[in-house]
């Protein structure tokens, strides 16, 4: 999977972003390009005009922005945050009394967010190398976390929703977009190493989620398909229509403001 999305990184680069199959927008979505994909995904013109060229990849699942409902002075943290578009766009929201951490575990994406954040002049925006899993952020350091596609990818769902949970101020809350099963994945596809790397394999049943989330101590769990998301996913395989058995969602959760409460 690492090695998949620093050749992303590293083609986008060169000018070739997904024109390979290499990303969570394969197939006939590959060959769109990024802001035609990112309109499909909820962002808007302004949106998209306001961050430098390349730091909008065309990968994702849905607009993590608009669900968040970030305030001035929010701490934002970014799972698997890539060359960096959502980091700049929640640093636009939360101004210059805020901050906005970006977390990736692939070397080659994380260099190129930190070239990204020099060119759009953003300064309240950092980029550390790591994983979702062991996130390396501070206990209680940040008020909202945001994702966008990325916590499918994990095979240690449970321990990113602890560790989102660790790092959330009390009262803090999550709000991602990513994919959830609706039916069961052909077991020829669940197998396949390429069909989790590209956001096809890996994806749990709302349920599961739920159950995830709940155990790791968040409240007010919600999680809402996209009723509109065929359109973008149904073409990630080359070979099957995903959208028999992927839905986008936003998930929605907060952190008590005191334990247990």
């Amino acid at each position: 999977m690492r090695e998949r999305y620093a050749r992303i990184a590293t083609e986008e680069r060169a000018g070739d972003c997904c024109s390979t199959d290499d990303s969570c927008c394969s197939s006939a979505e590959a060959t769109a390009p990024a802001d035609e994909t990112a309109r499909k995904l909820g962002y808007s013109d302004a949106e998209l005009s306001s961050v430098t060229e390349g730091a909008n990849l065309g990968l994702g699942c849905g607009n993590p922005q608009a669900i968040a409902s970030l305030d001035a002075g929010d701490s934002v943290l970014d799972l698997g945050s890539g060359a960096g578009f959502d980091c700049f766009l929640a640093a636009r929201e939360v101004g210059d009394a805020g901050r906005v951490i970006g977390v990736d575990m692939t070397p080659e994406m994380v260099e190129k967010a930190r070239e990204n954040a020099r060119e759009n002049g953003t300064d309240n925006v950092e980029f550390r190398l790591g994983e979702i899993e062991h996130l390396p952020v501070a206990d209680a350091s940040v008020d909202v976390i945001i994702s966008n596609c990325v916590v499918n990818l994990s095979p240690e769902k449970p321990q990113v929703f602890e560790e989102a949970f660790r790092v959330l101020r009390p009262g803090g809350r999550l709000a991602i977009s990513d994919v959830v099963l609706t039916a069961e994945v052909p077991a020829d596809v669940r197998a396949d190493p390429e069909s989790v790397a590209s956001c096809v394999a890996g994806a749990s049943t709302i349920d599961r989620l739920e159950t995830m989330l709940a155990a790791a101590g968040f409240t007010s769990v919600d999680i809402a398909p996209k009723d509109d998301s065929e359109e973008v996913i149904r073409d990630w395989d080359d070979e099957y229509d995903v959208s028999e058995f992927l839905v986008a969602a936003a998930i929605t959760a907060r952190k008590p403001e005191v334990d247990g409460e």
